[in-house]
């Protein structure tokens, strides 16, 4: 008898023709070559054009530095290109436990622990606390790793509106029976605000829910010696016992590193399905990530000239009508309602050699496309301000111009 499945390739067809009706289409960019804060990418004839990017997480314009650089490649000498195995095997190099103790030393917690990414640490830290039986209570706007974490753990997940503390307490007092945890970001990544950290932890405490901080966008850039959200907030390890620090952001490296208590920081180490079933981060990326964290503890400078370029752009994207999120850190959303509005006024940017993102629905809501700017320590102040009058004159040109391509 014949079988009469649903056709696979069909329904891709379909959800392609659906992206492209609402300028969902995403396409890759390849970068040819970086220096600094300007990059050599290929354009859609295939051409390279030069353009300053404004979309890197490079906050700190760490991964290029001498110093960073320099460290890859003698590891890379002295102990190869991979990683070998996985970290109970025979993977974990005196360069990982390196840097995870200055890590641990640098955000003044007892233990820090390794991963390949910030994806694989989310996944870890939920699966291996949470079961069926218990609740996770998460931000809507947080990170899709957190989200995905929590439905592969199998725990009963409920989110709560953006920033809304109440929320989140209605949300742990409808399941007081259930072991708990309050998952959230520290910055949000499409917002660029921060998250009501000291409240949180007040709520996390009452209810007797553990409260984990995904602090990706916040280490390096915020708090007393950038050590983040968290530090910022003035909360320690007993507030916030679990908190995600990324290396592939502020830091300019790979990776990511799990920190707080240590009993539970161990029991990640024995029992996360993506820390032990994976092979360990390369030594010379470790190194390179451990150069990269001496550096953003020492040069207060970068997070000054952050601040400083952030509330220069602010104030002159403000003065040209320019629909701006409130937001104080590097990430710098600009509104643009549709989807085409988005896309035509990156492409308009390009032409003028800015390279910004457009940020579209599912990454956001629907009707708040935007351009994501980011910051860099690297950009010049008058750079700032020559991308602010470009903003304004393609959203001018935006609502005239059709975009030639989906991005």
């Amino acid at each position: 008898m014949p079988v009469d499945r649903p056709d696979l390739h069909a329904r891709v067809a379909a959800q392609r023709e659906q992206r492209a009706a609402a300028s969902g289409r995403r396409i890759r960019r390849e970068v040819l070559r970086r220096d600094g804060v300007r990059c050599e990418v290929a354009g859609a004839d295939g051409a390279p054009r030069t353009l300053l990017n404004f979309c890197s997480n490079d906050y700190l314009g760490l991964s290029q530095h001498f110093a960073v650089v320099n460290a890859l490649q003698d590891a890379a000498a002295r102990d190869g290109a991979g990683g070998t195995g996985s970290h109970l095997v025979c993977g974990h190099h005196a360069l990982h436990g390196a840097l995870e103790r200055e890590i641990a030393d640098w955000l003044e917690v007892p233990r820090a622990l390794l991963f390949d990414s910030g994806y694989a640490a989310n996944l870890a830290v939920l699966q291996s606390l949470l079961g069926d039986d218990d609740l996770c209570v998460q931000d809507r706007l947080n990170h899709a790793s957190l989200i995905d974490a929590a439905r592969l753990a199998g725990c009963r997940l409920r989110r709560y509106p953006h920033g809304d503390v109440e929320g989140a307490l209605r949300q742990l007092r409808s399941m007081a029976e259930c072991a708990a945890m309050v998952a959230t970001d520290g910055v949000f990544s499409m917002d660029g605000d921060l998250a009501p950290l000291r409240e949180l932890a007040i709520a996390a405490r009452v209810q007797k829910a553990l409260l984990y901080v995904d602090d990706a966008h916040g280490v390096g850039v915020l708090g007393p010696d950038g050590r983040g959200s968290v530090a910022a907030a003035g909360l320690d390890a007993m507030a916030v016992p679990l908190r995600l620090v990324t290396l592939g952001k502020a830091l300019g490296s790979h990776g990511a590193v799990v920190t707080g208590e240590a009993d539970l920081v161990d029991h990640l180490a024995e029992t996360a399905r993506s820390y032990l079933y994976t092979t360990a981060l390369p030594p010379a990326q470790a190194a390179a990530a451990l150069a990269a964290v001496k550096l953003a503890r020492r040069d207060h400078w970068r997070r000054e000239r952050l601040q400083e370029l952030v509330q220069r752009f602010r104030v002159r994207a403000e003065d040209h009508g320019l629909s701006l999120m409130p937001s104080d850190t590097p990430i710098q959303p600009v509104l643009c309602g549709s989807n085409a509005n988005a896309l035509a006024m990156a492409e308009s940017l390009e032409r003028d050699g800015y390279w910004v993102a457009a940020i579209r629905p599912p990454t956001v809501p629907e009707g708040q496309a935007r351009l994501r700017v980011t910051f860099t320590a690297a950009h010049e102040p008058v750079q700032a301000d020559a991308l602010a009058d470009a903003l304004a004159v393609a959203r001018d040109r935006a609502a005239h111009i059709a975009p030639s391509h989906a991005a």
